[in-house]
């Protein structure tokens, strides 16, 4: 910090004109001259301490670190006196290569890593296909993975970016516009297409935006561009993760962890695909189509109801056993960790095909068709869980529509919704703690019985007659050690069961 009172008195003495106060500093009055060296010693290397700083701090900051100790000393400036250009002009080299080799590091092309293959996961098939799915009908409403640490979520997640095509939009527009649907347009691509101006269009690769925890509501939507309020004097727009997610994936990993209100305002924008900001005298809305995928570990805490709910589906993943699974993932992952680039070579083929496969069932997704007594199990289905809402009749709907375009068919059959009503329902049926299966369990349960009652009531009937001949051999041998003066064990005892514990459906 510059002291003006003595700035005077330190210009006047000839061995220090030019010099500035940092490098110069006075001797306190009562200070020893051995203390004095050292002030003024470490005042001389100040400039070289702060430049490395600067350096050592992360890319994003290095720029500002710089321009903050170039700021502060004016002999980096160009601004040294003629008594002590020498000194000057080695101190300009140093701050001088350090702003250089901080422009280089920020400008400089460095080639981003390929993400790991979709097609080299191992396992999880549940996972993949919801994921899948999602791609092929964003409609569905994103899928909520959960599961232990080290499960391959985030990485399952990351992978999708190379399933899909690229994008056609409108060049600088900050919403991903595309220059040949008008109900894709942001409001700036809108008003120039509309007073008949050409839109110029390039590529663009399907956007991967990931949400992270600290982020801000403003920061998630939209706000005020201060820049431009200060410098021009115009409100302006400074659009927000949304807009950069728009016809692309927004991942939100321990999406279990985020406030409410932002996880509520994400959800309704995936749900309405348009995002509305009110802030300080702006108002906008743009398209917010996004493929939304949340990830969490159930172990660090649970979501509130109302927005498991707003999910379309939820896949719980657990860890592999079996070895062989193992030790190939083992060996994946070494191997992409080795080579990156070859590894996503060998790949190539399968990816491709898996791409254009998603982008098919895209194109033929409006041909397939659902019989009516389907439509009318299925809501027998989530009626009979006594799900609130409507949500699960859509989502079971829409997934076994995206499944049957997926596979290449034009008609859902029952063994569609066998595979996806579980992950449709699972996640809306209302936690029972004293329960000890889960709702997928339960789900698959009741279809059973809906999706053919005789099946199951001649399945039930057996399960009935199986207990009544346990019960009679139980109650035959109660009866045999008790002639013996023996106590018989109890059976639920014997199974390593607790007393009431839920053995089944009542009906």
């Amino acid at each position: 910090m510059m002291l003006l009172g003595a700035a005077a008195p330190a210009l006047a003495r000839p061995q220090l004109a030019g010099r500035s106060l940092a490098a110069a500093p006075l001797r306190a009055p009562g200070a020893s001259p051995r203390a004095a060296r050292r002030s003024q010693v470490q005042s001389r290397w100040q400039p070289a301490r702060a430049t490395q700083y600067a350096l050592e701090a992360s890319p994003c900051d290095t720029a500002r670190n710089l321009s903050q100790v170039i700021s502060r000393q004016p002999i980096a400036q160009g601004r040294a006196l003629p008594a002590l250009q020498a000194e000057g002009r080695s101190r300009s080299s140093l701050v001088v290569k350090a702003e250089a080799g901080a422009v280089a590091a920020l400008s400089g092309k460095t080639k981003k890593k390929s993400p790991f293959p979709f097609t080299k996961i191992v396992g999880q098939e549940d996972l993949k296909l919801a994921l899948i799915l999602c791609l092929v009908d964003p409609s569905i409403g994103g899928v909520l993975i959960m599961g232990d640490r080290g499960t391959g979520k985030s990485m399952a997640v990351r992978s999708l970016t190379n399933l899909l095509p690229e994008l056609d939009v409108v060049e600088g527009d900050f919403c991903n516009s595309d220059p040949n649907d008008s109900k894709l347009m942001g409001p700036d691509a809108l008003a120039r297409a509309r007073a008949g101006e050409t839109l110029p269009a390039l590529k663009m690769r399907t956007p991967l935006v990931e949400l992270p925890l600290g982020a801000t509501e403003d920061r998630i939507c939209g706000t005020i561009d201060i820049e431009k309020a200060l410098q021009e004097g115009v409100k302006a727009f400074e659009p927000g993760l949304l807009a950069r997610a728009n016809r692309g994936i927004l991942y939100v990993d321990e999406v279990n962890l985020l406030e409410d209100s932002l996880v509520d305002l994400v959800l309704d924008s995936a749900a309405s695909g348009v995002n509305t900001v009110e802030r300080e005298g702006i108002s906008i809305i743009h398209p917010a189509k996004f493929v939304l995928v949340g990830s969490g570990n159930p172990q660090e805490g649970e979501m509130r109801p109302q927005l498991l709910d707003r999910f379309g589906m939820s896949v719980t993943i657990g860890t592999i056993m079996d070895n062989d699974m193992r030790v190939e993932l083992v060996q994946n992952r070494m191997a992409y960790e080795r080579d990156a680039e070859a590894f996503a070579e060998e790949a190539k083929a399968d990816m491709d095909a898996l791409r254009d496969k998603i982008v098919a069932a895209r194109a033929s997704l409006t041909k397939v068709t659902t019989p009516a007594d389907l439509k009318l199990k299925i809501s027998e289905c989530c009626s009979a869980l006594e799900i609130d809402g409507l949500r699960g009749d859509i989502t079971v709907n829409r997934v076994a529509r995206a499944l049957v375009a997926y596979e290449g068919r034009t008609e859902v059959e029952l063994h569609d919704v066998d595979r996806v009503i579980s992950m449709s329902l699972a996640h809306r049926m209302r936690k029972d703690p004293l329960s000890d299966i889960d709702g997928g369990t339960k789900v698959q349960l009741v279809w059973n019985r809906c999706r053919d009652p005789e099946a199951f009531a001649r399945e039930q009937a057996e399960k009935e007659a199986k207990k009544q001949e346990a019960f009679e051999k139980q109650k035959a041998e109660a009866a045999a050690a008790k002639e013996r003066g023996e106590v018989a064990q109890d059976p639920e005892k014997r199974k390593g069961m607790k007393k009431g514990a839920w053995t089944g459906l009542p009906f």
